[in-house]
């Protein structure tokens, strides 16, 4: 196919789009609509990841041993933390620096400090402050914990205490609140992708409707099926391209917009930021999803309506 016949298809289809008059302006605007929902669903699941990645990196797991635990006996409890493949990194705290830490931190506190002195002794408990290459795996690491025989000595347990399950609960609700996030988004997405196609669908069919003479012209003299279909499917394509390139541009004032008053709100994440570093990624996302919406509903449309 040389670039002739390729110039004579696009015009074509340029004029096929133009005759679909308020059709072709609606299939633009939902398809828009459409292609809107999936750049937001692309802001909403980077948002929620960082959000989820600054809770991992907040999230710990702590072991606090008892008073008479000795630091031989913990550290050697550190040294088998470390070795397991899901640890990330383990860091010790003793007991008289987890008391220089207490008083740092009630410093202007007198009633706590006093209180603190009348007991006479620290009754503080040394830690290991556990850190895992991912939040999944704290719960096989808090099960080594509990099962591992280094944590007692002559028959009893030298941990106090494993503050685990506040954090756990923490990480599995925002882990649940993002995978509804998702699945509702792609469900909307896929609702308005199939209103989108049937759109332009309709379009396509009017475009058919309108240039049926001229259909009958071409395979009178010969034209081959893909000359006379190739068209419609770049009609398709154009009402695609032009809701990407719409939707590519409104985002710039709204991601601005949105990254002036929310960045506070996302511990730091700046959607208009996200946008400028990413905007290669979000345009072939944007204008490849445009693409695809247009050419499905026009070879549905050609394989219905033109029997070429």
């Amino acid at each position: 196919m040389n670039w002739m016949v390729i110039k004579r298809m696009l015009v074509s289809g340029g004029k096929n789009f133009a005759r679909g008059g308020a059709v072709s302006v609606a299939t633009v605007l939902i398809m828009t609509v459409t292609l809107g929902i999936i750049g937001s669903l692309i802001f909403l699941s980077a948002i929620l990841s960082y959000t989820l990645n600054t809770i991992k990196e907040k999230v710990d797991v702590s072991v606090y041993f008892v008073t008479t635990a000795s630091e031989q006996d913990i550290l050697s409890v550190k040294d088998r933390l470390e070795s397991l493949p899901q640890v990330s990194s383990v860091i010790y705290t003793s007991a008289d620096d987890a008391l220089v830490a207490f008083r740092e931190r009630h410093a202007n506190d007198q009633l706590t400090l006093q209180a603190l002195d009348e007991l006479g002794g620290n009754p503080l408990d040394a830690s290991l402050e556990i850190r895992a290459k991912d939040p999944s795996e704290y719960e096989s690491i808090v099960s080594f914990l509990e099962a591992s025989p280094a944590l007692s000595v002559g028959g009893a347990s030298i941990v106090d205490r494993i503050n685990y399950a506040q954090n756990k609960e923490v990480i599995d609700r925002l882990s649940l609140a993002i995978k509804a996030t998702q699945e509702i988004g792609f469900a909307v997405v896929i609702l308005f992708a199939l209103a989108s196609i049937l759109i332009a669908f309709a379009t396509i069919r009017l475009a058919i409707y309108t240039a049926k003479d001229e259909i009958g012209v071409m395979r009178l003299v010969g034209a081959p099926n893909s000359y006379i279909r190739g068209p419609f499917i770049i009609a398709g394509v154009i009402t695609g391209v032009i809701a990407a390139a719409i939707v590519l541009l409104v985002l710039l004032p709204a991601t601005w917009y949105a990254g002036v008053k929310t960045a506070g709100w996302f511990g730091g994440f700046n959607i208009a930021s996200y946008y400028a570093s990413n905007f290669g990624f979000v345009f072939i996302i944007i204008l490849s999803s445009g693409i695809a919406l247009g050419a499905i509903a026009s070879i549905f449309a050609i394989r219905r309506y033109l029997k070429v």
